[in-house]
């Protein structure tokens, strides 16, 4: 059975930069699609970003576009996050998604297996 484990998350001042990476075990993720999506306190999961299991095609939510980078390395089985520019407004619990079952890509409910999450606070 898969297991996705999120880390890199931390406390980050306004204006820095953190990388998170998703980390697979269990079974390789190559072949797979995957996402990241992040949760703010009283708020629904938001899309992040998008990639193909080949990384050859890559979406953003607009709040990404231009300061977050998704990459993944199938050698490591790990999924990366880029996240530059971080503002206030970039906290919360960021989730790596996996099992792609084909649905809207920037829909939770077209992944059918998530991380625990990893806490990115961004201090104004």
């Amino acid at each position: 059975q898969v297991q996705l484990v999120e880390s890199g998350g931390g406390l980050v001042q306004a204006g820095g930069s953190l990388r998170l990476s998703c980390a697979a075990s269990g079974r390789t993720i190559s072949r797979y699609a995957m996402g990241w999506f992040r949760q703010a306190p009283g708020k629904e999961r938001e899309f992040v970003a998008f990639i193909t299991w080949s990384g050859g095609s890559t979406s953003y939510g607009d709040t990404a576009k231009g300061r977050f980078t998704i990459s993944r390395d199938n050698a490591k089985n790990t999924v990366y996050l880029q996240m530059n520019s971080l503002q206030f407004e970039d906290t919360a619990v960021y989730y790596c998604a996996g099992g792609y079952n084909g649905g809207a890509y920037d829909s939770a409910l077209a992944y059918e297996l998530w991380g625990q999450g990893t806490q990115v606070t961004v201090s104004s």
